[in-house]
């Protein structure tokens, strides 16, 4: 008993050893990534154009500070963010000189100028409520603040600082927009690796039905679709409709694929067509990709049409996968008219040619699928028509029609069912809309849970700190300790430490650099403003590549730039070392003493995400149950805020994986990964069955109708459980799936039945992955053993042969023979799998998602509701 405390203490000391030493790793990595040199050298043009001319005209120490607000501004315009690049510029540098006119008026009386560097620390730190860019871009202010107060000696001279300081914003925004590199480029890259993953997607559910996906990719892609009314009236056309045509895409290449949903074995002449047409859509969505990439037209070959259109033949599908093929064929369409242009058709053979296709008035193209016609009772099936496609059918017809009539109306009307007829974006708010959003987003955090209002007490307490700090210590310059504390913390535990270690490393050896350099060289004013410039443009060409880098660049820059001041600036340059040092050290006390811990936030993380695509569950079978109620949006908001949540999850996993307080999570790691694979598996049977929603005149089902009803109440209290630690119960939604099978006892299953059954599986592993640590084998009795108590359900007063059927499909999509998967390989050849795979974009399956923001805006005309850079949360 003695020894428990020492066991505790001697554990607690491994963990913070571990992830010290973890941090510290990432903190001193070098990330590969591609270099912008065009952007960088355009960038170091405009600190170069301020300083020179500044020097020229002004005196050195006007020229430093117009450098530092040409050089903060140029940091800005190097963040991830979507608003205009111009816009990022003046916005930093108006900040800067505002920062420095207030901090000069008040430096003289020091308590005065704490309360004033207290209060901007503090809004510096909530403005991370807002998206990192708006805190990275606020903490860098304050930052440079700290020394640009020290540079104007009269009032009239700090006005004079603060303008040349907005100078150099207005020059960076100058030569942004007379000197555009690739003004889309961006743009345009995460928009082709939504298209890339979504054909990698295809090409791997060939040889894996159950391959994962991650929506990283669009969910980037919808962040940068988000535009202003100018922005909106400029941007490429190939940038108009291909993000929701990638969305579309996904649910149909799922469903086709799987065995249970969609109904094609894995091994005969439905499986090969199956993957015949997943290649042929793999094959598009890559062109379209290469294409919005590099700006030129689409290029595709004869043989994927040849395959997107029903075999001669005769039909090969049934069922479900007949469905998601004509949907599958419909789309690849519909990917060929977003380009509102003609699309080149490569055909191979010795004397290659190229055939160009344009959409007429009625949206149709000569050689692409008319889809129409191909319907027919031949492809129905063996139990005859399905209700679902005749109505579908009719209503297409019916469209088709309309469309034809109205396109007779105008020479530029647009194509009947054309996606881009009726032309709409994401908005973005303009700078004076953004001031409300930010105050509701400050109001949002302004609780005592909050990691964002914690981390803005922090920067403000060690900010205040460490200026008081430096001036009791001798030397001259000891604003470098808050100045460096500022710009290490960040809201989390990892990025704060690997800041912190980055910080100092860089610095020793950047300040080292710049100082050996001036003492060896002892250059001039003009001399070292260019090598400042240098030193500079080299820190925007490398800025994506790691922090430590960064911060070495930055080191010698502002050694240099201080060095136009005279050598007594320059001369104090390794006691800078040594105040950096100090200021790293503060900081990560600080998030020791005062944290904000993301590990027991991983019980709220995960509830929160079974609440949104619980919903998300609920949107797609209520479609079924109601059909002619079912609003426009509604599975479309239930999926966003599904995939906001499974990112707010993924980030927290991720932090909270760094941290040395794992004990604290109330989840263990094998449980918390068991519980995100349950989810996830979720979210893709409701995606399954997304691709086969039914029109508003179809007959509502009333086992969806029970399915939906009895889901509400067990998921409000399946949260509640989650979040309290306690067992969760399914049995009324397992009793509402036995009453669906007990309806279906003639006839084949319907694809809501089988979904059903995929999603009661997942529940049932989710209650087996939460359950209590002390109660876990109880828990997973009651529900009936989880995965074998689902088995079991299928077995009971259902079909036994129908639950013996969807077993061993379901086995089988788990984990093909290799014997079957080399042979299907062989079928198609190494070569076509090689040559086709282009455009992938490849991404971490379950990494850490970045530093955007959750929530996601609408689609259409509302408003988005987000900050500088991130939706609102």
């Amino acid at each position: 008993m003695l020894s428990s405390p020492l066991r505790t203490v001697t554990a607690s000391t491994r963990s913070w050893a571990h992830a010290l030493a973890e941090t510290s790793r990432s903190g001193l990595s070098v990330e590969r990534t591609s270099l912008t040199p065009l952007i960088a050298v355009r960038g170091a043009c405009g600190v170069g154009i301020v300083v020179f001319l500044a020097l020229a005209v002004g005196s050195p120490q006007l020229a430093v500070s117009s450098a530092f607000g040409a050089f903060a501004s140029g940091v800005a315009t190097f963040q991830r963010s979507w608003r205009p690049r111009p816009v990022l510029a003046l916005s930093a540098a108006g900040g800067l000189a505002v920062s420095t006119f207030l901090g000069y008026l008040l430096v003289a009386w020091p308590p005065a100028f704490v309360l004033l560097l207290a209060l901007w620390a503090f809004l510096a730190g909530m403005a991370w409520g807002m998206g990192p860019t708006s805190g990275v871009v606020a903490a860098f202010n304050i930052a440079v603040m700290l020394i640009t107060v020290t540079l104007p000696t009269s009032i009239l001279g700090a006005v004079s600082h603060a303008v040349l300081i907005a100078a150099g914003g207005v020059v960076q925004a100058g030569l942004i927009v007379l000197f555009p590199v690739r003004p889309w480029g961006e743009r345009r890259d995460t928009l082709a690796d939504a298209l890339a993953g979504v054909a990698d997607y295809a090409r791997r559910l060939r040889h894996d039905p159950m391959a994962p996906f991650d929506p990283e990719p669009l969910i980037q892609a919808r962040s940068a679709a988000a535009v202003t009314p100018r922005q909106a009236r400029r941007r490429p056309r190939q940038l108009h409709g291909y993000r929701a045509m990638a969305e579309r895409f996904r649910p149909v290449l799922a469903s086709l694929a799987d065995p249970v949903v969609g109904g094609a074995p894995l091994v005969g002449p439905e499986r090969d067509r199956v993957r015949e047409l997943l290649l042929a859509a793999a094959t598009v969505l890559d062109a379209t990709a290469r294409a919005v990439r590099r700006g030129e037209r689409v290029r595709l070959p004869d043989q994927a049409l040849d395959v997107l259109q029903v075999p001669k033949s005769g039909p090969v599908l049934s069922g479900p996968a007949r469905r998601a093929a004509l949907r599958l064929i419909a789309l690849t369409d519909d990917a060929v008219e977003a380009a509102q242009e003609p699309v080149e058709i490569t055909r191979g053979g010795l004397l290659s040619r190229v055939t160009w296709h344009t959409a007429d008035r009625a949206g149709r193209r000569p050689g692409f699928p008319d889809h129409s016609s191909d319907i027919g009772g031949s492809l129905d099936g063996p139990y005859g028509p399905d209700p679902q496609d005749e109505a579908r059918e009719r209503a297409e017809a019916e469209a088709l029609a309309a469309g034809s009539r109205k396109a007779q109306g105008g020479k530029h009307t647009p194509a009947a069912g054309h996606a881009l007829a009726r032309p709409r974006h994401l908005h973005m708010p303009t700078l004076a809309a953004m001031v409300p959003i930010a105050l509701r987003a400050v109001r949002r955090e302004l609780h005592w849970s909050s990691p964002i209002l914690r981390h803005a007490l922090r920067v403000s307490g060690v900010a205040s700190a460490g200026y008081l700090l430096g001036k009791a210590l001798p030397p001259a310059h000891g604003y470098w300790v808050p100045l460096t504390a500022v710009m290490v913390l960040r809201p989390d535990f990892s990025r704060t430490y690997e800041r912190g270690v980055g910080r100092f490393v860089g610095t020793l050896f950047g300040v080292g650099l710049g100082g050996t350099v001036m003492a060896l060289v002892d250059p001039g004013p003009y001399a070292a403003a260019g090598l400042a410039v240098l030193a500079v443009a080299t820190q925007y060409l490398l800025m994506r590549t790691g922090y430590v880098i960064s911060s070495v660049c930055t080191g010698a820059y502002v050694v240099f730039l201080l060095g136009i001041l005279g050598a007594e600036w320059y001369q104090t340059a390794y006691e800078r070392v040594g105040l950096t040092a100090l200021g790293g050290v503060l900081a990560m006390l600080s998030y020791a003493l005062f944290p904000a811990w993301e590990t027991p936030l991983l019980r709220d993380r995960l509830a929160d995400w079974l609440a949104a695509t619980g919903r998300y569950v609920m949107a797609v079978f209520d479609a079924f149950a109601q059909p002619a109620e079912r609003r426009p949006r509604q599975v479309r908001e239930a999926l966003l805020d599904s995939r906001a949540a499974r990112q707010e999850w993924e980030q927290t996993a991720s932090r909270a994986e760094a941290e040395p307080v794992r004990r604290h999570g109330r989840i263990s790691r094998r449980s918390a990964n068991d519980a995100q694979s349950a989810l996830v598996t979720l979210g893709r049977a409701a995606m399954l069955l997304e691709a086969h929603i039914p029109d508003r005149d179809a007959q509502p089902s009333e086992g969806a109708g029970r399915l939906t009803a009895a889901l509400a109440p067990a998921l409000s209290e399946a949260v509640t459980a989650i979040r309290k630690s306690r067992p969760v119960d399914w049995s009324q939604v397992r009793e509402a799936v036995r009453q669906w099978e007990d309806d279906q006892q003639q006839g084949p299953p319907p694809v809501g039945l089988r979904t059903a059954e995929l999603i009661m599986d997942a529940l049932d592993d989710l209650a087996g992955a939460v359950a209590p640590p002390a109660r876990g084998e109880e828990a997973r009795a009651a529900q009936g053993g989880g995965a074998a108590g689902a088995v079991s359900l299928r077995e009971g007063e259902g079909g036994p042969e129908r639950g013996e059927a969807v077993r061993r499909a379901r086995a089988d999509a788990v984990g093909v023979s290799d014997g079957e998967e080399r042979g299907a390989r062989g079928e198609r050849g190494a070569r076509e799998e090689q040559g086709a795979r282009g455009e992938h974009g490849a991404r971490g399956e379950q990494g850490a998602r970045g530093e955007q923001g959750a929530r996601g805006e609408r689609d259409g005309d509302e408003p988005w509701e987000g900050g500088q850079d991130d939706w609102a949360r």
